[in-house]
């Protein structure tokens, strides 16, 4: 099987925790043909088909120079068994544009994981509006003075932009509402900008955990993202420390509920985020923590999801 990875630089990789660089390691394992390009590489011009400038490689290895390229080369990517869209957030213009051009490739019978409507359907922030049976209070908007009310109604609230990454713009208001005024100006531009909205879960001492689902099923461990030091946020990018532990019951509950529905979508890997009993997003464009997982518990998630992309690129039976 031949894979194209479109992802960051490969030299930006942290091997030692990156999930891209996991499931590259177990394609090769498997034999696989592996290539990489990153979704400024892709163009399209009219009468041809959608390409990219591509390095095969192969992986050495090593912890350093972890890669070896074998040829550069210019190639369709409908010429593949897969595409693997693995550029991390965030979700902006650019990755916007990029999923049209991979639509375009899918069009000309490239296969597309995760699909590219399915990327750009399901906002990491807002696709758990659709899940209110699992979420907790939740407020979206633009208007400061909505803002304020759900503070006065919920004392203790997170506020965060709908763009963000790995923590990042993410505060905490408590009852005495300090600095609320400037935070709502912060984040909302004068009502330029929405922002979300939820009531503080208490549970994030316990972590923010990371439940996997492949192919339609749940990982049965996730990643609790625990914080540290007095902050706020678990995510590792913050500082957070990441404790692996088997799901519990309304983990289950949740994965066995979004996985299908997310599988039938064209996602075929997901990373929903909960804290406590409630989803606090659902990471669809580049979820990750396969390795912490593995090295905690040796559950071989890497294989879990090669085993996924095998099978859903076997020809459909009638």
């Amino acid at each position: 099987m031949k894979i194209l990875f479109v992802a960051d630089p490969l030299e930006s990789f942290v091997t030692y925790k990156d999930t891209t660089f996991a499931m590259m390691r177990e394609a090769q394992r498997r034999g696989h043909y592996i290539a990489a390009c990153e979704p400024r590489h892709i163009r399209w011009l009219r009468g041809q088909s959608v390409q990219a400038p591509v390095r095969d490689i192969t992986l050495t290895g090593q912890a350093q120079d972890w890669f070896s390229v074998q040829q550069d080369r210019t190639a369709a990517l409908a010429d593949f068994d897969a595409v693997l869209m693995r550029k991390d957030p965030p979700f902006d213009s650019e990755y916007f544009y990029a999923t049209h051009l991979l639509e375009q490739a899918e069009r000309e019978g490239a296969r597309v994981f995760n699909k590219p409507q399915a990327l750009r359907n399901h906002p990491e922030k807002l696709a758990i509006l659709e899940f209110p049976q699992f979420i907790g209070p939740t407020l979206v908007t633009r208007n400061a003075d909505d803002v304020r009310q759900f503070h006065t109604e919920h004392q203790d609230i997170i506020l965060k932009p709908l763009d963000g990454m790995g923590g990042m713009g993410i505060f905490r208001v408590g009852p005495d509402g300090m600095n609320l005024g400037s935070i709502i100006e912060t984040l909302n531009q004068d009502g330029a900008q929405t922002v979300m909205v939820q009531k503080f879960l208490p549970a994030i001492a316990q972590g923010d955990k990371r439940v996997l689902v492949i192919g339609g099923k749940p990982v049965p461990f996730c990643l609790a993202r625990i914080p540290q030091g007095g902050e706020v946020r678990g995510n590792l990018a913050a500082g957070g420390k990441g404790v692996a532990q088997p799901l519990s019951a309304r983990d289950w509950e949740i994965a066995n509920t979004l996985a299908p529905i997310l599988y039938s979508r064209g996602l075929l890997l997901a990373g929903i985020d909960v804290i406590g009993d409630c989803v606090t997003e659902i990471n669809v464009t580049s979820p990750t923590c396969f390795q912490e997982i593995q090295q905690q518990t040796g559950c071989d998630v890497p294989a879990l999801f090669v085993d996924a992309l095998e099978q859903a690129l076997l020809p459909e039976t009638s």
